[in-house]
């Protein structure tokens, strides 16, 4: 009994049973407007942000950031390229627990997966930039229908970006990514991948309204909200700032009572430190 005992424990010590294979992967930061200023939009691919979970085709399996493999059914995989691909598992926009449920099972049900999407949006072992590495990506042929190359596209400057920014969010995606044409791949996390989602919240109080125009006349079309706010030293200070959008028709109808306490999302701090692309979440009780 003692050499049983042992054994076993030897071989669950072995660090053999306990290597994985993590795969090196590029990492992004995130964009702000505090980085605009050493930032070129009109050199990067913009794509949505999936909320999916990272899954890296290592050319016979599908692995997790942590080098943990997503056991897909034999179907699923069966047509992928033998080249390496970065990309993300995915169901629909807000649907990441039901995702997860699914891919994270030993045992694969055939029903579920048949609703993954495999979105990749990148080859990591190609030689060349992203601009190149894009073009290859969008020559696969005769790959499953749920292998899917992401749309990738280009904007001029940082208002356009903040407009499709926010026409994402209402879209209920999770926000955008941006990707230097110019990049090789690099398993580091640099200004080469960004970034960009309404992902920070806070609390603030109304102080006035102001009017709607257009087709919220007679409506609320914007807060003023004073909140206080960290900006990027660590430091609190108080913030006065308008917030017009994450409104429901009912909410501009009715809107939260003056001196009533807010919570509202943002992406990131202007040069002043205020909240930057400021959305509605809700009022707390």
């Amino acid at each position: 009994m003692r050499y049983l005992i042992i054994v076993l424990s030897t071989l669950l010590l072995s660090p053999a049973l306990f290597a994985l294979d993590i795969p090196r992967l590029m990492l992004a930061n995130v964009y702000s407007n505090n980085k605009a200023s050493d930032i070129d939009i009109s050199h990067y691919w913009v794509s949505e942000k999936y909320d999916g979970v990272r899954a890296y085709w290592d050319g016979t399996r599908l692995l997790s950031r942590q080098g943990n493999e997503y056991h897909a059914p034999a179907w699923f995989v069966a047509g992928f390229p033998k080249s390496p691909l970065d990309g993300e598992l995915w169901l629909a926009r807000g649907q990441f627990d039901r995702l997860s449920g699914i891919v994270r099972k030993q045992q694969p049900v055939d029903e579920e997966w048949r609703l993954v999407r495999y979105m990749v949006f990148d080859m990591p072992q190609l030689a060349g930039t992203f601009d190149q590495r894009l073009n290859e990506m969008r020559l696969l042929a005769d790959m499953p229908d749920w292998l899917i190359i992401i749309k990738q596209w280009r904007v001029s400057d940082e208002a356009e970006l903040l407009r499709q920014l926010d026409a994402f969010v209402k879209a209920k995606a999770e926000g955008l990514m941006l990707h230097h044409g110019d990049s090789l791949y690099s398993a580091k996390r640099s200004n080469d991948l960004l970034k960009l989602k309404p992902s920070f919240d806070s609390e603030g109080f109304v102080l006035s309204y102001e009017e709607g125009k257009g087709k919220f006349v007679g409506m609320m079309g914007a807060l003023w909200v004073e909140a206080l706010i960290t900006n990027d030293d660590g430091l609190a200070e108080k913030q006065k700032f308008k917030i017009g959008s994450g409104f429901t028709v009912a909410e501009r109808k009715n809107p939260p009572p003056i001196g009533s306490e807010i919570t509202f999302q943002y992406s990131g701090l202007t040069s002043k430190g205020k909240p930057r692309f400021v959305r509605y979440w809700r009022r707390r009780q």
